[in-house]
């Protein structure tokens, strides 16, 4: 290295570190009376106010269950929130119940986990699928929301644009675009990743067998409601037929009250 590329680098040390110095010498007293001036301001206190929904805490109980049901088998909750009761709400109190859902989630799962690791029965563990059920409607209400906002202003929904696609199995999967900054012909990693091509005789041969099973799966249960509307009427011919083909569409209840099958153990009455 030549010397006066060392003596530039001297330089450059020299005049940063005199000027850290400087700045850790300056006086604080303005910034200090600045920001205690700026707490003082109403607006300033109301927001730090409104920051938290709960009292703060110094301890991490927040993450436990109320200690009178820790010894308890069960514990009686109420239902999840409904799509239409979520519907009446502001988006204030929405963003409110989504971190009040939030929180009970955490303590939940923190629960489950202590339980578990403990050996002990977890109380009412329906608790955490209802708040998952809630937290999911109140996603939906909230999507509903945007598009109807997005569809008013710009004329789109405003969401990400998918396709169907066939993956590496050859099913036929839903893909949602996203943005990147190399466009797709420069993207080797989005190409390896997404553009998989599907082919081959393993792949045909896994095709076969998995539409097979899937028709094999509606036979049988086409034959199942079948077989207990043909129960039905054996049991009792006078059965309202309507009730049945509302009950099993997928059945021809008028073809199937003309076979042998459904007249059962006893005489006809011919001739009265």
């Amino acid at each position: 290295m030549s010397s006066t590329l060392i003596k530039c680098f001297n330089l450059a040390k020299t005049v940063g570190n005199a000027t850290v110095k400087s700045f850790l010498a300056a006086p604080k007293q303005p910034l200090q009376a600045c920001s205690a001036a700026a707490l003082q301001t109403p607006h300033v206190q109301m927001s730090m106010q409104q920051m938290h929904t709960s009292p703060v805490r110094r301890d991490l109980m927040e993450f436990f269950d109320d200690k009178k049901n820790w010894s308890e088998n069960e514990v009686k909750v109420g239902r999840a929130w409904r799509t239409e009761e979520l519907r009446i709400k502001s988006n204030k109190e929405l963003h409110q119940l989504w971190f009040v859902l939030l929180k009970e989630r955490n303590m939940l799962l923190t629960m489950e986990h202590e339980c578990n690791d403990k050996m002990e029965i977890f109380p009412s563990p329906e608790r955490i699928d209802k708040v998952k059920i809630s937290m999911e409607n109140l996603e939906t209400v909230v999507r509903e929301r945007n598009k109807a906002y997005h569809l008013l202003e710009t004329g789109e929904t405003g969401e990400r644009p998918q396709k169907a696609v066939k993956n590496a199995f050859g099913l036929q999967v839903s893909y949602k675009s996203c943005e990147h900054a190399l466009p797709p012909f420069m993207n080797l990693k989005w190409i390896k990743s997404r553009n998989i091509g599907f082919g081959g005789r393993a792949v045909n041969r896994f095709l076969l067998k998995y539409r097979e099973k899937l028709y094999n799966v509606k036979r049988k249960a086409k034959n199942r409601s079948r077989n207990e509307v043909m129960m039905i009427l054996r049991r009792n011919p006078n059965f309202d037929l309507d009730v049945l083909r509302r009950q099993f569409p997928d059945v021809n209840v008028d073809k199937l009250c003309n076979e042998d099958k459904i007249r059962g153990h006893y005489v006809p009455k011919v001739g009265v």
